[in-house]
């Protein structure tokens, strides 16, 4: 059908209309028929959701009020101060049956084109514990109706143990679903990850436990409803923790590739991550926040206090590799955005190249990587005591810290940003922590240094204590295969933990203990030494990285030519 162009009217107001390929303008006419540009409103065709015949309401509650004139266009709305998503519902009626009948055909096309990228039927699961309770009351009033509206067919699995997604996931049929949608935080998200990226490597007969080997892509995407505590995830994907704009991306179908870094200790997998893998500070608050789960969320910052107090740091060697050809830089005060340059520039790259590299680490045991030298693509060193140790796919943005851990770090790219953060006083900690809230460089401290990488390897003092909780373990035939270390030694960690009790000599302020922890995406890792690496897009998110604010005037400008 080609070009739909008359005059309509949204109440009593009189509007000209124009649909085309790529966009659906309707402008206001004046008494004397002419267009106000000012007040032109422009939604492209890949952003509307449904088309109604008559006077139709989604949100609180669905109604239907029949009419032969008019119709009822769905389509998203963005907010010109935050990447916030709406629903924008308007009426329109046409000066006669027939011409409304070709406005809904017109419409209906345009959606229709788009139907390969959007999904029609989604496998969602529920955490109804996760966060403050709210999943299931915030998909069914707010998802489901939305999901209606747009012809998507679910089928929902409310989860009742920990892991339960995962292994639905590794274990039944998939066939048939477009994606995987998450309701709940990032801790639901990582059993999903787990799953997808397990089940992946297991049909295309590939090892996750094999550090040096590239892994294969997931075909299915996942979709965010965020309903936890922090949605780290969501937030730095997104740009905002908001059930409404996050399903409106899996509505229309977004795409979004995302790296992910695969922790392992020896040659055996022990946990993927997204946003952070932390040492130190981070590993600490974990742990302690941990003993405290009866006071809710409020308990991290109750542990982050009294971990600031402790003042604890540790000794330990890291070696990263650097990315090569470096095309950004932690400290380049760039921005990864939709549509980010570095990300597609740099995804054929990365994504097609061979990490030689790593192939200087033995798969029989931790040697030591060979090379040490200062150029691009080499192993470096570095011995000390640390505060903390950071690495991080992405920002790590949140709301109580906007700009995130690295705020010029990217979804997609191929590399991870590595921070650390010396021993320092107090006072010189709580400099850089007061920068993750705001626009100060936080990598301006004399006691940090930052660096883009592709792989990390750390070894704690006294790493015999490692190998001797490997010689306890004794993992049974039945344990799946893909199954993360960190859930098949469980009384291996509970002795490192008593250890790790017993090493507390001193309480808050004079704590001694010899090692941290660390935290990966919100668990407690059972290994000290571990080889954390890079893999370029290995899952994909129904998002689009955060938006840039909203130009109303040149956005519609932009679309009309």
């Amino acid at each position: 059908m080609d070009w739909v162009q008359s005059s309509l009217r949204v109440g009593r107001k009189k509007y000209s209309a124009l649909l085309s390929w790529s966009y659906f303008r309707w402008t206001p006419l004046d008494p004397r028929n002419r267009e106000d540009p000012e007040k032109v409103k422009v939604v492209p065709v890949m952003e509307l959701i449904a088309v109604e015949e008559g006077k139709t309401q989604i949100l609180p509650n669905r109604n239907k009020e029949d009419s032969v004139r008019d119709f009822t266009v769905f389509y998203v709305q963005r907010s010109s101060r935050s990447p916030r998503w709406s629903v924008g519902r308007t009426v329109f009626t046409a000066p006669s049956q027939d011409l409304r009948d070709q406005w809904v055909n017109g419409l209906r096309s345009r959606v229709q084109q788009h139907s390969d990228t959007r999904p029609r039927r989604l496998l969602v699961f529920i955490n109804p514990f996760g966060g403050r309770r709210c999943g299931r009351k915030i998909y069914q009033s707010q998802i489901v109706p939305l999901f209606e509206l747009a012809g998507i067919s679910t089928h929902v699995v409310e989860t009742e143990r920990a892991n339960q997604a995962r292994d639905h996931i590794l274990k039944k049929d998939l066939g048939g679903f477009d994606g995987l949608v998450c309701v709940g935080g990032d801790g639901m998200f990582s059993e999903l990850m787990h799953g997808l990226i397990g089940r992946t490597q297991l049909e295309a007969g590939i090892s996750e436990h094999d550090p040096t080997v590239t892994l294969q892509p997931c075909s299915l995407r996942i979709g965010i409803i965020p309903a936890g505590s922090t949605d780290c995830v969501c937030f730095a994907t997104v740009g905002v923790n908001d059930p409404i704009t996050s399903a409106l991306h899996i509505i229309i179908g977004d795409d979004q590739p995302l790296d992910v870094c695969s922790v392992h200790h020896r040659n055996q997998l022990v946990r993927y991550s997204v946003s952070l893998v932390g040492y130190g500070f981070y590993g600490d608050v974990l742990e302690d926040s941990d003993r405290h789960r009866w006071m809710g969320p409020v308990r991290y910052d109750y542990s982050g206090l009294m971990m600031f107090l402790s003042n604890r740091s540790y000794r330990g060697t890291v070696e990263y590799l650097l990315a090569d050809n470096q095309t950004s830089s932690p400290r380049d005060k760039t921005r990864c955005r939709s549509g980010c340059l570095v990300c597609s520039e740099s995804t054929e790259r990365l994504c097609s190249q061979t990490d030689s590299s790593l192939d200087t680490l033995s798969q029989d045991s931790f040697q030591s990587p060979a090379s040490s030298s200062d150029g691009e693509g080499q192993w470096h060193t570095v011995e000390g005591r640390f505060r903390a140790i950071n690495l991080t796919c992405m920002s790590s943005a949140c709301p109580k810290s906007p700009d995130g851990l690295s705020p010029s770090a990217h979804l997609a790219d191929g590399t991870a940003d590595l921070i650390l953060v010396r021993q320092c006083s107090r006072w010189s900690f709580l400099t850089h922590l007061s920068r993750h809230t705001n626009n100060k460089d936080q990598f301006d401290l004399p006691f940090v240094d930052v660096y883009r990488v592709k792989a990390l390897r750390f070894s704690p003092p006294n790493e015999e204590e490692d190998d001797e909780d490997d010689e306890e373990q004794s993992p049974t035939a039945d344990v799946c295969k893909y199954q993360p270390v960190a859930e098949r030694d469980s009384g291996s960690a509970k002795k490192r933990l008593e250890r790790r009790k017993k090493q507390v000599l001193c309480g808050v302020c004079g704590d001694v203990r010899s090692r941290s922890c660390w935290n990966c995406d919100g668990e407690v890792l059972p290994h000290t030494a571990i080889l954390a690496r890079v893999h370029c897009q290995l899952i994909r998110l129904f998002a689009r990285g955060i938006e840039g604010p909203c130009k109303k005037n040149k956005d519609v400008r932009l679309l009309c030519r």
